[in-house]
């Protein structure tokens, strides 16, 4: 859990709505490559926690007999159930819950991911549960982008203006990047693999997957973007929401008067552990 910070639940309030346009995709081919490397075959059932709008949880649904996924925030499942109903999975469920709620009557798992979520939770009490939640030989799962990446191809069209939407954030909202209720004064805590090396775990494994094709984003999808993140989510504004969002726009029409940017879409990294057969 980052350095100084309590969870409340406010923490993506109001970003289920733009989560999905707003978020870079993984990378083509992540849940193949996860497939190969953890030998899935349909079976057995996969815990996703905070699985926001289901979209790994969906994505991987038919590599396993059963996939749940978890989140504290409503908007979330429901968007995730919704989704699930468009694409026709019908082998999901959906858990309303924070990972230190684990164990929850939920049973045992083959897998449980964390796709860009690890950070928000008391990470060993929440890596020595999940130890004791995987069968023998199961697998912790952690996906993010691959922070090390940098483009080697120019792009088309203006990148979004990053830099400046963060200024435009700190004017609003202070200097301190916010996150719920609180601040993340020294930012979100890293280096998972002493963390689940502590919690038991073995066979610590990196596996990349490839991507920088280049996306062609739109005004909207920058702003969706920007109120899908917990520090900059629509609910911290209050009543100057209409004006941030104002500001926003036009300062995406300075960097692009035809509302169009393009960006690389980064690799993803997909790390994994496994339980040892001869544990629980």
């Amino acid at each position: 859990m980052p350095d100084g910070w309590q969870w409340d639940d406010t923490l993506f309030q109001g970003s289920a709505a733009y989560y999905e346009r707003g978020r870079l995709p993984y990378a083509p081919g992540f849940t193949d490559v996860l497939a190969e490397v953890l030998g899935l075959d349909g079976r057995g059932r996969l815990l996703d926690v905070g699985c926001g709008p289901g979209i790994v949880t969906l994505a991987l649904a038919g590599h396993f007999a059963e996939v749940v996924g978890m989140d504290p925030d409503d908007d979330m499942l429901a968007e995730a159930e919704r989704r699930a109903g468009l694409r026709g999975v019908t082998n999901a469920r959906w858990a309303a819950g924070r990972a230190e709620d684990l164990p929850a009557g939920l049973g045992a798992f083959r897998a449980v991911a964390f796709a860009n979520s690890f950070h928000w939770t008391d990470r060993d009490r929440v890596a020595a549960t999940v130890l004791e939640m995987l069968e023998p030989g199961g697998a912790f799962v952690h996906l993010s982008d691959l922070k090390s990446w940098s483009p080697q191809t120019p792009l088309p069209l203006p990148a979004p203006p990053y830099e400046r939407i963060g200024e435009l954030v700190r004017r609003y909202l202070g200097p301190v990047r916010r996150a719920g209720q609180g601040t993340l004064v020294n930012g979100t805590p890293g280096r998972e693999d002493l963390v689940l090396a502590r919690a038991g775990f073995v066979d610590f494994r990196r596996h990349p997957v490839p991507a920088g094709q280049v996306l062609d984003r739109s005004a909207d999808d920058v702003v969706a973007w920007t109120f899908s993140r917990s520090d900059s989510a629509p609910h911290l504004f209050g009543d100057r929401l209409a004006e941030f969002e104002g500001d926003l726009r036009s300062l995406l029409r300075e960097a692009a008067p035809d509302g169009r940017f393009a960006e690389h879409l980064p690799p993803t990294q997909i790390m994994t552990w496994r339980k040892p057969d001869a544990v629980g």
